[in-house]
């Protein structure tokens, strides 16, 4: 199945949120069995440094011990040797097993008795041995047979004992903890890295099928886009051949239309001057009392003269819609020429050409143009704006100065815009489509014209590659903007 956009962006983020979700568990386990890893290394050491604390002690009593029994036994003067190191050493020893025991707070009495047994029995071994010295050997022998020290260092012992097998026991507890521990975390490595991979994989699937997808998708747009140039460049030629035949139909129109016009003018002033003729004629020699003859004077003097102006006015008239023809053919056969054009010095010079007629009507022009050089036709931009800036002072309100503001500025795609804004009279809303229209115009029409100025202005402006568009507010004023590229793309023949 195909997979879309939001389908691919669903799905690579619930696969990150189940590999971030596999890595935050991963992390925190990790931390947490650090965390219990030292717990139980701190505890193996705690009893490791107890055990060592109670075998140190424990030997050293042995030590004691064994060597005030091989004096009294022997008399041997390098046992008291090994005795005093050992009795030297008991109660560092001692310390030190206290100082580990102050953790557990319920060994503090057992301890405080160990330190009374030590006291005794380190007592009877110095008595003991001072008995020896002294060569009271037998008294020395009958308190050992008592027992009495025995029962001191098996108490001793015991305690000692006791406590270096529960740090045997914390040990071997803490040995397995930090095995289960590492267990743990080998497991969880092993189900989160599996896991990672697994997203990991996916996403790359899920890219690599994307990514797939999305070069089919991207060679099928370039297989269409091919198609549709080709159709594009067919249809372009069709329709500049359809121009073509269309811009020859309209000469050759406008050309047979002209000859029978001449005619119709020419016929016009001959019968113009038989009228004359005849007027003269029925003026001299009619009577006054003859209704026919009466008739005939006021034909020859009122209804012929008013007819003959009728058509005068529609020839005159026909001949100025022809003549605008035959402008749009000529110019929509013209072959364009592509050249550096200063656009400010043409829209200056532009201006310049109506500062006559803006003098006369009070008016002023305001320039604020700063584009770059294009390549474009300078006639036809020429004649766009001389159209719009004529039109601005012919259509201006009687009742206040003209005001004309032309602006230029570089737009996206390499376009330029250049405005024309003016205060005249402003355009009414059903009206403005259709002042681009050809013959047609709009509000009062005091001015002469045939009505093809704009719509030979937006032909001119299509043919550069560029459109016009317009913004009006009738009573106040219009705004027309021209859309051109930077760079005139010719072909054969403008169209």
């Amino acid at each position: 199945m195909p997979i879309s956009s939001k389908l691919f962006v669903r799905s690579t983020l619930a696969l990150l949120a189940v590999g971030l979700v596999a890595l935050l568990a991963i992390i925190g386990t990790v931390i947490y069995l650090g965390e219990q890893s030292q717990v139980y290394f701190n505890e193996v050491l705690e009893a490791r440094e107890g055990r060592t604390a109670a075998t140190d002690l424990r030997n050293a009593l042995r030590l004691a011990e064994t060597s005030q029994r091989g004096y009294i036994i022997t008399s041997n003067e390098t046992y008291l040797e090994s005795f005093s190191l050992a009795r030297d050493v008991l109660p560092e020893r001692y310390e030190g097993l206290k100082t580990v025991l102050q953790a557990y707070p319920e060994a503090d009495g057992p301890v405080a008795e160990l330190k009374q047994t030590i006291d005794s029995k380190i007592a009877e071994m110095e008595q003991t041995i001072a008995l020896e010295q002294s060569g009271r050997h037998d008294e020395a022998v009958e308190i050992i047979r008592t027992d009495r020290g025995k029962d001191l260092m098996d108490n001793a012992i015991t305690f000692l004992t006791a406590v270096i097998r529960a740090a045997d026991e914390r040990q071997a507890a803490g040995v397995n903890q930090q095995r289960a521990n590492a267990e743990w975390l080998r497991w969880v490595s092993i189900i989160g890295g599996v896991l990672i991979v697994a997203v990991v994989g996916g996403s790359a699937l899920t890219v690599w099928r994307y990514t797939q997808e999305l070069v089919a998708a991207r060679d099928e747009v370039s297989v269409l886009n091919a198609e549709l140039e080709e159709r594009v460049r067919l249809r372009t030629a069709d329709l500049t051949l359809a121009n073509d035949e269309i811009q020859r139909f309209a000469y050759i129109v406008t050309h047979d239309l002209r000859a029978p016009l001449v005619n119709i003018m020419g016929f016009t002033s001959e019968l113009e001057e038989s009228v004359k003729s005849v007027r003269a004629l029925l003026e001299r020699e009619t009577a006054d009392d003859d209704p026919v003859a009466q008739q005939a004077r006021i034909a020859a003097t009122e209804d012929l003269p008013e007819a003959i102006g009728f058509i005068r006015s529609s020839t005159r008239k026909m001949d100025g819609l022809i003549n605008a023809i035959l402008k749009l053919s000529r110019e929509g056969r013209r072959t364009l020429k592509a050249e550096r054009v200063d656009v400010n010095k043409l829209v200056a010079a532009g201006a310049a050409s109506i500062a006559h007629q803006l003098g006369e009507a009070g008016g002023e022009v305001k320039l604020d143009v700063n584009l770059p050089i294009i390549s474009t036709d300078k006639m036809s931009l020429e004649q766009v704006v001389g159209n719009l800036l004529d039109n601005a002072v012919k259509y201006r309100a009687k009742e206040r100065p003209l005001r004309l503001h032309v602006r230029g500025s570089v737009a996206p795609g390499q376009m330029i815009v250049l405005e024309i804004e003016d205060n005249g009279r402003g355009i009414a809303d059903q009206d403005r489509e259709r002042v681009f229209e050809l013959f047609r115009r709009s509000g009062v029409q005091d001015q002469s014209g045939e009505g093809i100025g704009l719509a030979f202005v937006r032909t001119v402006v299509r043919n550069l590659g560029g459109d016009i568009t317009m913004n009006s507010v009738f009573g106040q004023g219009t705004t027309f903007r021209i859309t051109l590229p930077r760079t005139l793309q010719l072909g054969s023949t403008s169209a």
